[in-house]
């Protein structure tokens, strides 16, 4: 029996009973976009942690306050800094393959301006600070180094301080007091967006860290140190680099301070997604198994109920092998046909989920290939022993069933 003939009878075979067609492909259906929807979220998470460690800056290497050890006393990791500008200074002095460099103080304060008021983030940074963040000004420009070596009293700030203390007017050149000490407003960030964290990156103010140190918070250490590796190749090495210098600095002491890389960030983001990726994934699996199970189950009901017409095409000349393509052809189209269902729908519920829930979303073409690939498999794993049963009927005993 040729392939035409024998898809053309296969599907036949599927029309007399199309409800109970329908609800076998059903387990398909469901198995395939529940697989489609949760590798399209599953993505999309993934790429949304990937674009937020992308907004950090390109090859950022950042170095924190660690544990502390003071008169036999045991502190927590960031629960004192004794990271100091002569650190850092150290750090771009001796370590190669350094593109920018920032000193770090950070702290929140109540700023006023233009008769309004906002309890924000206020930065201490150095000049090269937008640069390593890859965050360009929409207005105005970065301080520059004469201000932070003469402690100027000026500021950059985030959108959403420009948005909260001027509504309806343009920040630049406007005053900002903080701790009472008027700022002058010299430049304006662009939109940045939430981080890791869930953190607006936009709510901040940025000064000259010596400005920090010594007119806001009276600080004689930094909070961290931002540095830029000259390219994602190097950032391994500088990371090495950096916790070399700073552990022969303090001449056998205990390190105080944690050195991570831009790397390090994301993998670990990553993983506490990829372990619900998985789950999720493996419950679609799941599904796609038992649609697999009732494909059989069903295949083995029809080859029961066609006992007799089975019988009556072995005795006028059909061979088993026909008998075994026809049966297989039937569960090949039932779960291919379930697949393409089970794409449309996998894309459906993805596509909702986006639009009502507002999660982000990434549709993988080629995942909808090995879907559609894996529900014909079913259909040839799952229907073949039907077929093979069907095909080993005895002729005579198949005429005699009733």
């Amino acid at each position: 029996m040729r392939l035409a003939n024998t898809t053309t009878v296969a599907f036949r075979a599927l029309r007399r009973n199309k409800l109970r067609s329908l609800l076998t492909a059903l387990g398909i259906i469901i198995g395939v976009g529940a697989v489609i929807a949760m590798v399209s979220i599953g993505n999309g998470a993934k790429s949304q942690i990937e674009s937020q460690v992308a907004s950090l800056g390109q090859n950022i290497v950042q170095v924190f306050p660690g544990n502390l050890t003071m008169g036999g006393m045991r502190s927590g990791w960031g629960s004192a800094s004794t990271l100091t500008v002569e650190d850092a200074e150290a750090i771009s002095r001796e370590v190669a393959n350094i593109d920018g460099l920032s000193m770090e103080v950070r702290d929140r304060q109540q700023v006023l301006a233009n008769g309004l008021n906002w309890n924000t983030q206020v930065l201490g940074e150095s000049p090269d600070y937008p640069y390593i963040r890859n965050w360009p000004l929409v207005a105005g420009a970065m301080f520059s180094d004469p201000e932070v070596r003469t402690m100027g009293k000026v500021a950059v700030i985030g959108k959403t301080v420009a948005d909260q203390l001027f509504p309806n007017s343009a920040p630049l050149g406007e005053t900002l007091r903080i701790r009472n000490i008027p700022f002058k407003i010299v430049g304006v960030l662009g939109p940045k967006g939430f981080n890791l964290f869930g953190q607006d990156q936009d709510d901040v103010v940025l000064i000259p860290y010596t400005s920090h140190m010594r007119r806001v918070s009276r600080r004689t250490n930094l909070s961290g140190i931002l540095v830029q590796a000259a390219s994602a190749d190097s950032c391994t090495t500088v990371q090495q680099d950096i916790t070399t210098l700073l552990t022969e600095r303090r001449r056998g002491r205990e390190p105080d301070f944690t050195v991570r890389s831009q790397v390090e960030l994301a993998e670990t983001a990553n993983e506490s997604s990829k372990t619900m990726r998985i789950l999720l994934l493996a419950i679609a699996c799941v599904s796609l198994f038992v649609g697999g199970i009732g494909v059989m189950n069903i295949m083995l009901v029809s080859v029961t109920e066609r006992t007799r017409e089975i019988g009556i095409r072995l005795a006028v000349g059909a061979h088993g092998a026909d008998v075994l393509r026809q049966f297989l052809a039937e569960a090949v189209i039932l779960s291919s046909l379930g697949g393409v269902l089970g794409i449309l729908f996998g894309i459906g519920l993805a596509r909702g989920v986006n639009i009502f829930l507002g999660w982000p979303v990434l549709i993988s073409t080629l995942w909808i290939g090995v879907s559609f690939g894996v529900s014909a498999m079913v259909g040839i794993v799952f229907g073949f022993f039907p077929a093979w049963k069907a095909a080993q009927l005895d002729p005579i005993e198949a005429l005699r069933y009733e």
